[in-house]
């Protein structure tokens, strides 16, 4: 199961073209795309338990933390949301794939957070990809979200992890 914002609800992308849809076209596993756009680290750690219960995914694909960045919400609250749902994905006995989200900056690098959370919990990382896809005019579609090709990479990417 994707699981995020509107980078996994894919926002920019053309029909079946987000990075979820993609991601099963590759690998041939059912992903599920749990994306809600505009949704911060908050909201989706209400949301969680519920996604969970109703699907009962054996891997949760984590993409959340950009609104929360967009609208300056303090980063140790970010994290902390972060380290719940993690938290409770494990304490289902769901793996976790964390996808690191850009900060706020001049230069487009994944938050340190991200990785500070796969250090703790042990978790599969993809750290720059997304910020070098957000820093690549050619890969978006607006200021924040991919285009169709953008997406793909994305996918790609996520997939050499995967396998």
């Amino acid at each position: 199961m994707a699981f995020g914002d509107s980078l996994t609800a894919g926002v920019g992308a053309s029909a079946g073209s987000d990075y979820p849809t993609q991601l099963a076209n590759l690998s041939g596993f059912n992903i599920i795309n749990a994306g809600i756009s505009g949704e911060t680290t908050k909201e989706g750690l209400k949301r969680l338990s519920s996604v969970l219960a109703k699907h009962g995914p054996e891997l949760l694909i984590l993409l959340e933390g950009g609104n929360d960045f967009l609208r300056n919400r303090p980063l140790a609250e970010t994290k902390a949301n972060l380290a719940a749902m993690i938290e409770l994905a494990q304490s289902q006995g769901v793996t976790v794939l964390l996808i690191a989200v850009p900060q706020k900056s001049l230069f487009l690098t994944a938050s340190p957070i991200y990785a500070e959370l796969a250090q703790e919990y042990q978790l599969v990382i993809l750290e720059e990809t997304l910020s070098d896809l957000l820093a690549s005019p050619s890969k978006k579609s607006d200021a924040i979200h991919l285009n169709d090709a953008g997406y793909q990479v994305l996918a790609e990417a996520v997939y050499q992890l995967l396998r």
